[in-house]
């Protein structure tokens, strides 16, 4: 006799389970659905997996204890990746606080570096370096989609933003990356770009 295929909990179950009370049981679906996407969703604005972790951690505690006045006039996945980036948003203000380079200070150290050309082993990585240097909206976009692999639907979804937006934005920082690299003498940044896709 073949065994019943299990079918993988949907937003409309732990919804579902919320209306009914069962908090414990909704919270335990949610992290199976959620837990792994809100880390890196953390992560793809953080820029860093130790902070990511604490973020993470700390949306998901928030997310608990919300839980019970979630009131669907968001879907379930847009009020979790809410908290989430509201989270990163404020350890980055307090990153930010902390932090005593200037971004001038910065691009003149990245300027000091020797950079390899797009066919190097370092590319992706002198190319990272690039990205970090953009602004905080152009940078969190392309990574989401390209580092990501996420679609325009997805990212417009995480950061709450139209997927006109989104569309937007991907090109504007395409444009200003391509700049840096014809600014620093990298070659061709076609070549280059196409290290992202």
């Amino acid at each position: 006799m073949q065994a019943a295929q299990v079918r993988a909990p949907t937003d409309q179950d732990i919804v579902e389970l919320l209306r009914t009370g069962a908090m414990e049981r909704a919270f335990g679906l949610l992290l199976d659905r959620y837990e792994a996407k809100v880390y890196r969703l953390c992560c793809a604005l953080l820029r860093d997996g130790f902070q990511a972790e604490d973020v993470a951690q700390e949306s998901l505690i928030r997310i608990w204890k919300a839980l019970p006045r979630y009131d669907q006039r968001a879907s379930l996945s847009t009020w979790i990746y809410a908290i989430t980036r509201n989270r990163c948003l404020s350890a980055l203000g307090q990153r930010r606080e902390a932090m005593s380079l200037s971004d001038t200070a910065i691009a003149a150290e990245v300027d000091q570096i020797a950079v390899p050309g797009p066919g190097s082993e370092d590319a992706p990585a002198v190319l990272r370096e690039l990205l970090d240097l953009l602004p905080e909206r152009y940078r969190k976009t392309l990574v989401l989609y390209y580092y990501e692999q996420r679609s325009v639907r997805e990212v417009a979804e995480m950061l709450a933003i139209p997927e006109g937006t989104v569309k937007t934005v991907l090109h504007r920082a395409r444009a200003e990356l391509t700049e840096q690299l014809r600014q620093r003498g990298l070659g061709d940044p076609h070549a280059w770009l196409e290290t992202l896709a």
